[in-house]
Parts: structure tokens; sequence; C-alpha cells
């Protein structure tokens, strides 16, 4: 592999950096991050009452589909940490057009489903990241790809509905093995992309340390919370009439593939977090003692009553665009491989 050289934070001035997606997983992370460096953060939602963001962000409303929202948002803006949410790419030409205006870097939150060298992205998923990556390509302005593999943080939208409600988790493919990655590992590296020199023109694929099965990653997150948890396989037919309630068909096929393929491939590790960052990758254990509130029992945990059907819709509205198995939809997202 080729060494990456660890490109150090420049806080020396005062840069303004717009988050988009900042109330999901990696987005929170990268805006707490930034703020650790001095950098003044901007946030874009559409509804900026209920971001429950830091009092020192900027939040401010716009929509990244409606083009006449963007130019007082970018206005100051001198780097854009994109997570696209919109199931198509239509979008994203006029709000990278906004962005030209302003900005002159952009971090994109891509997936490593995308496939170089190829002529057709054959997986929704990467044809969906691979399309914005081109245009952000042709954008004119410096750019940064991040393409992580499968986020530690699916097992709460996969397994958390089963773990509160018992010990039992049924799901299919547990030999499959990935080696899952920490949003905050993710936010790390789009940080020194965001603040840091010699990002431009990189294609970072992210993957956590180790690879587990989810057999094996289902036990990790029992012992993070003190319980023995049992992994019970189901059939994948049997798994597809359960995940339809999660999220839609096109991506439960691609996952079921995937995981397929997983039982037998070795799984994707890259050092990309560490040379980078200069730490090593936090492993899935550290994930899952940091999310054991997500899978505590309903009694153990008052205020926090197992995922009901509001709860998985909209967890269903943020995971359906990122990615299989590294990150659904928004950034509580998945990619098709790790």
């Amino acid at each position: 592999m080729t060494s990456i050289n660890h490109h150090e934070i420049d806080t020396s001035a005062q840069t303004l950096i717009l988050i988009t997606g900042a109330t999901g997983n990696v987005g929170r992370q990268v805006v707490s991050q930034l703020l650790g460096t001095g950098a003044r953060v901007r946030a874009l939602t559409r509804n900026p009452d209920s971001t429950g963001l830091p009092h020192e962000v900027d939040v401010v409303r716009g929509d990244l589909s409606v083009r006449d929202t963007l130019d007082g948002c970018l206005d100051g803006v001198e780097a854009v940490f994109l997570v696209w949410r919109s199931p198509t790419a239509e979008a994203a030409l006029a709000f990278l057009e906004a962005v030209a205006k302003h900005a002159r870097r952009i971090v994109f939150l891509s997936s490593a489903a995308v496939r170089d060298g190829v002529e057709r992205q054959t997986e929704p998923i990467g044809k969906l990241h691979a399309d914005i990556e081109h245009l952000i390509e042709q954008s004119g302005r410096e750019w940064t790809f991040l393409r992580p593999g499968g986020f530690a943080t699916n097992a709460v939208w996969w397994w958390s509905p089963q773990i509160r409600a018992g010990d039992v988790v049924s799901w299919p493919y547990g030999a499959a093995a990935w080696a899952p990655i920490h949003e905050r590992d993710i936010a790390a590296v789009a940080v020194r992309a965001l603040t840091g020199e010699g990002h431009g023109g990189k294609k970072y694929t992210l993957t956590g340390p180790q690879s587990l099965t989810q057999r094996d990653q289902v036990h990790t997150i029992g012992e993070a919370i003190g319980r023995q948890l049992r992994f019970e396989e189901i059939s994948p037919e049997d798994a597809r009439q359960q995940m339809l309630a999660l999220m839609p068909p096109s991506i439960v096929d691609v996952l079921l593939e995937t995981w397929a393929r997983m039982t037998t491939e070795p799984a994707l590790l890259t050092r990309t977090v560490a040379e980078i960052t200069g730490a090593p990758a936090r492993t899935f254990r550290e994930w899952a003692l940091d999310h054991g509130a997500d899978f505590r029992l309903a009694s153990e945990n008052s205020g926090f009553p197992a995922l009901g059907r509001q709860d998985r819709s909209s967890m269903r509205g943020e995971a359906n665009t990122q990615s299989g198995l590294s990150s659904p939809a928004s950034d509580r997202t998945m990619s098709t491989r790790s």
C-alpha cells in the first residue's frame, strides 16, 4: 500500500466550514471535532430549531435540492462537507454550481461500493455515489472522497430492536465478515481533509481495524452491555421479509447478495485512518461500549423504549442513500462493501 503522509490540522485561520448532514452520526462527529480545532462551523439543515447542535455552530436553514436556498448558506464558506441523502443525484449539479461560486474545497462522504476503472457501476449504491463523485470532479473545486466500508452504526439500525427486546438476534449470513468502522474515525479523516493540505484529489477507502463476522459483532455487543446474546441464523428469504420494513427492496437485495459473498471473500482492510490521523482506528468493541445505551433493554433504560414503527421509519429516512454496509442513506449509513 502506498504510504500516505500525515498532515497536521491547520488551526491558524478561522476557516468557515459548511457541514451538510450535520445531524447524522458522522456529521455530528465532524461538527464536534471541527469545533475542537478552532474552525468556525456552519450547519445546513431544513429544520434549524431541532438540530440539538452546540451553540457555537451557525445553524442555517437550507435544502440541498432547492437552489434558491443555497447562496446565503455558502457566503464566506471555505470548505464543504457533503453528505448526500437523496436517492438520486439529480439535484447535485445545482448544489455544486452554488458551491463553486463560494468554496474552494469539497469533502464528500462517498462509499466503498464505488468501483474505479469500470464502465458501469453495477450496484445502485455505488452508482449513486459514483455519479456524485463525477459531478464533483467536474466542478473545478478541490475535492476529497471518503469511501468508508461497513459502518459500525448499522448494528444499531439492524439489531437494536431485537436486542432491546430480548437476547436473540435472528439474522441471515452469520458468517459474513467485514471490518466495521466507527463514525468517529470517519469524521477524524474528514476533519483532516477539510482543514489540512495535501488531500486534494485523494480517494480514501476507510475501514475498521479488524474483520468480524456478523455473529461475532452480535457477541461483542453482548459483552459490551453485559449480556449473553445469541445469534440465530435465519434464511435469506425470511430475512428479506423482515428487512423490507426497514429499507426498499433494491437495497435489501444488494445487502443479501453482498452478505452471501462476504461469507467466503476476505474482508477489505485498510490502514488509512491511522495513516491520516496518526491514531489507530477504533475497534468494534470500543464502538459497542460507546453505544451501549442503544442496545439496553427497555426495563434497564426508562424513557428509552424498544424501537417501534415510527422510530424505524425515521431511521429508514436516513438509511437509503449512503450505502449498503457502509452507510445507509444519510449518514446513519450503509455501503455494500466494507
